[in-house]
């Protein structure tokens, strides 16, 4: 060994190549393809179908054919599923992929019987209203955006602005370009390409016009393809740098709690309900939301408006 290496040889040592994943799995993504999805959908599949072959498997070089697959099995790992630390959204979404593979796989005469049939959906426990913020953190937020420092305090604020006033999901707001928005000092709107590639206007109120028109007259003639907003050095803005943008203006607005893209998302929702009572069908349109069930968990009390409520109730007749 030492004279080996006394003559300049270096020993190898080779690690084992992982596994590249069964062949049904490969073909089951290769169908995801032609599909109406996001690209984040189709990754979500992979990630999710990957842990579930690793979990049936046990072993990650064995290749076990679809056609050994059991219901049994499969309620063997729901029960693995519910013991994850874990969100409970997680599970529910793990549990579909794998409902649309047995769905897929029987179409395709890979199992004899679809096995998502017997499958029932995870149900998750009732949550309250998700929360957003009050009108004093917005206007704080709104306030921060304004005050960034150099030539972005514009497109800051326009940022924040369309995300309180249409509820864009982040990654449709870094998706925009300058033709996808059209508007006036009177009306506006702005095209959107949301989860699946599914199109939807979005109405523009006078604030988001007024920021939308005060950012774009810091940008020099821009042509209808470029992206609308943009980094200090002219690139699209990606999801992420929106994510920390808005995270980071929160703590300068000194918003307590976690307060992301999403969390505007919400409260633009909360804000719509306020002033349109009623009105999920048109909140949902304009959300992007193929089920009004998913809309539905903003008219759920917030755990202010319940503790409110109890503290107006007559059990405090019972303090000592």
């Amino acid at each position: 060994m030492k004279r080996a290496l006394a003559r300049g040889f270096r020993l190898r040592i080779t690690k084992p190549k992982p596994n590249p994943g069964p062949q049904w799995l490969e073909e089951f993504l290769s169908y995801l393809l032609g599909q109406d999805l996001a690209q984040a959908t189709r990754e979500a599949y992979h990630r999710d179908l990957t842990g579930f072959w690793l979990w049936w498997a046990k072993d990650a070089q064995s290749l076990r054919g679809l056609e050994s697959l059991s219901g049994t099995e499969l309620a063997h790992y729901k029960e693995h599923l519910l013991t994850l630390k874990v969100r409970p959204t997680t599970v529910k979404r793990k549990f579909e992929s794998l409902r649309r593979l047995c769905r897929w796989a029987f179409e395709h005469q890979l199992i004899a019987a679809d096995l998502s049939k017997g499958l029932k959906p995870v149900r998750l426990a009732s949550a309250v209203n998700p929360r957003g913020l009050s009108d004093g953190e917005v206007h704080a937020l709104l306030r921060a955006a304004g005050s960034s420092a150099g030539h972005v305090a514009r497109r800051n604020y326009a940022i924040v602005q369309l995300f309180i006033q249409t509820g864009l999901r982040v990654a449709e707001l870094a998706s925009l370009l300058i033709r996808d928005a059209k508007f006036s000092t009177r009306t506006g709107q702005i095209k959107i390409f949301g989860k699946g590639s599914k199109e939807r206007v979005v109405p523009l109120n006078a604030p988001a016009r007024r920021a939308l028109q005060a950012y774009l007259e810091t940008r020099a003639t821009p042509e209808p393809e470029e992206p609308l907003f943009v980094s200090a050095r002219g690139q699209a803005m990606a999801v992420r740098s929106m994510q920390h943008l808005i995270t980071e203006l929160a703590r300068r607005a000194r918003i307590e709690g976690a307060v992301s893209p999403h969390t505007l998302r919400h409260t633009f929702s909360h804000n719509y309900l306020k002033a349109c009572p009623g009105q999920l069908v048109e909140l949902a349109t304009l959300l992007g939301h193929e089920s009004l069930d998913t809309t539905a968990v903003y008219t759920r009390p917030s755990l202010e408006a319940l503790a409110q409520d109890l503290e107006k109730s007559n059990f405090n007749a019972y303090s000592g």
